[in-house]
């Protein structure tokens, strides 16, 4: 099946031969220069969204107002219906080039004119690293704002009056941080300035939409440098405060050499791959987020008590603030509460063990506590104990078949009510310590263990 890079030039050679401009425009042309696989592209004409969707009948509009339509490859091609399909089939976006007048609502041009000119729409965009444009059929590269020059010195920098572009999306002060981090580049002085005098601006933005580029950052391979960038910009602590509040808040120097809890928590970071979950990533960043509130200097050492409960709860808010799914925020919760726990692996009983072992998504919990050992004092023995009994123990032995249930009981005389959890739980606990191994013997323990007369 034709990729979206072929799909995107046969967009373009197809609009050219019906006597348009076409040409390859923003993150896949930077990408392409810089040698890295593009994962999407974009294609900008003078073709208005009417003839666009004359010429591919196939097409979709998301944002017609805009002058943004959808082609995806034929189904001839495609070998199914390519609408609604997603990432099974590539789908290229195709703009008209325009200009656009007015953001009063901070993210939406308030009126949208259509051009001729290619040089018009690219001065629209963001930074000049995706303000360029590609003839694929030539290679040719179309530079109206700088963006090659930007590209070689490693730079970061809006397209004309940097207060004007991020008036337009406050957006773009975070994804200019983004691209900073991802691409190893420094972020233009007045850029730079431009960022810390709008930070405060940020709250402007829909909280979706500053999560997923938080997301990005935390997911590309480059979180350090990115939650370094947020830091100095001054927009950590208008989209995190409660990771701001780490810098300066020590930490005890026998269990963590590594300083503070806001480079404990870099250090971390620095450790997660590109491409990995967005949950771990986010347990990562939030796990000791309840030691600031929780820090105290005791006559032995400084303290945190009870910070994992009051993390907890401070992550919980964090993930309703940000609109988190209910079950990626179930997820990190679970990630910031367990964290602690693998300091009493080794000395857990066998059902308490299992149990822990068998929490959904452990091996987030595993790789969380490797990169926390790693991050701090380098002692993984927890690590190692609970990897080997994670991948020795088969999932039967970690969450075999229920002995009984409720109805066994009740067939057993006992009246349904709140101690048939404990009940349960208790044979529970005895089969996961391969002390029951029946039914029969289950049904003997309650008996013996949970009388009838004591609890009817």
């Amino acid at each position: 099946m034709p990729d979206a890079r072929q799909l995107a030039t046969n967009i373009v050679r197809t609009l050219r031969e019906r006597r348009h401009q076409a040409y390859l425009v923003g993150g896949c042309v930077r990408d392409l220069l810089l040698g890295r696989e593009p994962a999407d592209y974009d294609v900008a004409t003078d073709a208005t969204p009417q003839q666009v969707m004359e010429i591919f009948p196939q097409t979709f509009a998301v944002g017609a107002q805009f002058g943004v339509v959808l082609v995806p490859l034929p189904k001839a091609e495609s070998g199914e219906s390519a609408v609604g399909l997603g990432e099974k089939v590539p789908v290229v976006e195709v703009a008209t080039f325009r200009s656009d007048v007015g953001y009063s609502d901070g993210r939406h041009p308030d009126e949208v004119r259509f051009t001729k000119y290619p040089q018009e729409d690219v001065k629209r965009r963001d930074f000049t690293i995706n303000g360029l444009l590609l003839d694929p059929l030539t290679n040719e590269v179309l530079d109206y704002v700088g963006g090659r020059e930007d590209l070689k010195a490693g730079v970061v920098r809006t397209i004309g009056e940097p207060e004007h572009r991020f008036a337009e999306d406050k957006l773009r002060m975070l994804r200019a941080i983004r691209f900073a981090a991802r691409f190893g580049y420094r972020i233009d002085p007045a850029t730079a300035a431009a960022i810390r005098h709008l930070a405060p601006e940020i709250h402007q933005v829909s909280c979706e939409r500053v999560r997923e580029e938080l997301t990005k950052m935390l997911t590309e391979g480059h979180v350090r440098r990115a939650f370094e960038l947020l830091e100095e910009s001054g927009l950590l602590k208008e989209v995190l405060p409660e990771i701001s509040t780490m810098k300066g808040v020590e930490q005890p120097p026998q269990f963590h050499p590594e300083g503070d809890v806001f480079m404990h928590t870099m250090l971390l970071l620095e450790k997660l791959p590109a491409g990995c979950s967005r949950t771990l990533a986010w347990g990562a960043l939030l796990h000791d987020v309840g030691k600031p509130p929780t820090f105290r200097v005791a006559p032995d050492r400084i303290r945190f008590d009870g910070h994992v409960e009051v993390g907890a709860k401070m992550a919980a808010e964090i993930c309703r603030r940000l609109r988190f799914s209910n079950d990626e925020a179930e997820q990190i919760l679970a990630l910031v509460d367990n964290h602690m726990r693998f300091a009493d692996v080794q000395r857990m009983k066998e059902s308490t063990l299992k149990r822990f072992l068998r929490l959904p998504g452990f091996d987030e919990h595993l790789e969380l506590h490797r990169m926390d050992c790693l991050s701090s004092n380098g002692i993984t023995e927890s690590y190692e104990y609970a990897s080997e009994k994670s991948r020795t123990m088969s999932p039967e032995a970690i969450r075999p078949q229920p002995l009984i249930t409720g109805q066994d009981l009740i067939e057993a005389g006992y009246e349904p009510g709140p101690r048939f959890k404990e009940i349960l739980a208790a044979v529970e606990d005895a089969q996961l310590e391969d002390r029951l191994a029946s039914r029969e013997s289950a049904m003997e323990f309650v008996k013996r263990e949970f009388p009838i007369a004591a609890h009817q």
